[in-house]
């Protein structure tokens, strides 16, 4: 394991029961360099969404806890961060939350199938979550008059589709 890996594990640990304590959700952690400058992001949710008074107050909580215990090497700039509506799913509680949700999917390769005498080819997929398998890490996503089955390892990105 990585060094910063290392530090988002630990983080994770630290923010945890802060979030527990007011029943949020950690949805993703990462210490990520843009720009020149170290960044430690925490992503977090709740039933309802996230307001700016609850990334303030877990900001601060966890910022003291961090500072006791220091064990970042690199100057950073921690953020405490909604995820966003259109935030990748990462983790089965994701998928899970999003059955029956209309998703785009993106896969690392490109899919051939023949329909009507046809071949067709494609990366970039739109339909309906239908189905997550958490024993096999699979999902089955409804489109149109088809469904189409895809191990989680070979989504390059997933998450709500969102039409304006």
């Amino acid at each position: 394991m990585s060094k910063h890996q290392d530090y988002v594990q630990k983080t994770e640990a630290i923010v945890e029961p802060i979030l527990q304590k007011y029943q949020f959700e950690l949805v993703d952690v990462e210490f990520v360099k843009e720009a020149g400058s170290w960044h430690l992001r925490v992503y977090i949710d709740k039933e309802g969404g996230i307001t700016i008074d609850d990334l303030t107050l877990v900001n601060h909580e966890l910022s003291d806890e961090m500072d006791k215990d220091d064990f970042i090497e690199e100057s950073y700039i921690l953020e405490v961060s909604s995820p966003g509506l259109l935030r990748p799913f990462k983790k089965p509680k994701d998928f899970m939350r999003n059955i029956g949700e209309d998703v785009e999917m993106k896969l690392f390769s490109p899919v051939t199938w023949e329909e009507k005498g046809k071949k067709y080819s494609a990366k970039e997929f739109v339909g309906v979550l239908k189905e997550y398998r958490e024993d096999t890490e699979t999902i089955v996503l409804s489109m149109d008059d088809r469904e189409m089955e895809t191990p989680v390892k070979e989504i390059a990105l997933i998450r709500k589709y969102i039409t304006f």
